[in-house]
């Protein structure tokens, strides 16, 4: 079992070496496959946003059988993807979970669009996404920060991922016990659309 320090590492140096344009080497993923197929040991889990400029295995430089990786928009905590988290920390002994989201996010800006604009014509299931990323916008209105979408956007990011995190963390009475008792560690992260670097801000040990 890889601890959550251990794996934290990891990530950090992927992450750097994916940065840096340099990588592992060309051949490990072509003979990854059949290495992994009887079984996996993902050292960590990603619950990352799903955009498609933010895939966790290539901007932490990682192959197949390396991370549980769950995605969907804004990085938000449901129900399914605390079950998913649930699933990997115990059928694999993974005790790393991180909180990716990412600058410039698309969740957080329709939130911000919906906050300000009529309900009318809502989409149903949009508004259930709209709904979880809109207590980390409101409060960021209501200190008058609106005349400037970017400095809302980029502080709403943050608290977003913290209050994932943090819903991660007492949303389950299996991760609190795995936390307690077993190493379990649950990080916010933020990617960098600009760079491609990784800063781990939130309950990182």
């Amino acid at each position: 079992m890889v601890s959550a320090v251990d794996a934290l590492e990891r990530l950090r140096e992927g992450n750097r070496r994916f940065a840096s344009n340099i990588n592992r080497g060309g051949d490990r993923i072509d003979a990854r496959p059949a290495e992994v197929a009887d079984g996996q040991e993902p050292f960590a889990i990603i619950l990352g946003c799903s955009d498609s400029r933010v895939p966790a295995e290539i901007v932490f430089d990682q192959g197949l059988g390396d991370l549980f990786v769950i995605r969907v928009a804004g990085n938000i905590v449901a129900p399914s993807q605390i079950g998913s988290v649930e699933f990997a920390a115990t059928k694999f002994a993974t005790r790393l979970v991180v909180v990716l989201g990412h600058s410039h996010c698309g969740a957080i800006e329709e939130t911000l669009k919906q906050l300000q604009e009529s309900s009318e014509n809502r989409s149903r299931n949009l508004k259930s996404i709209v709904d979880f990323v809109r207590p980390s916008v409101e409060p960021l209105l209501a200190q008058g920060l609106g005349g400037d979408p970017d400095v809302v956007i980029e502080q709403a990011v943050r608290e977003n991922i913290k209050a994932s995190a943090e819903h991660m963390r007492h949303g389950s009475v299996i991760l609190e016990d795995l936390e307690r008792d077993e190493g379990l560690v649950i990080v916010g992260a933020e990617y960098s659309l600009e760079t491609g670097l990784v800063d781990f801000f939130d309950g990182v040990p």
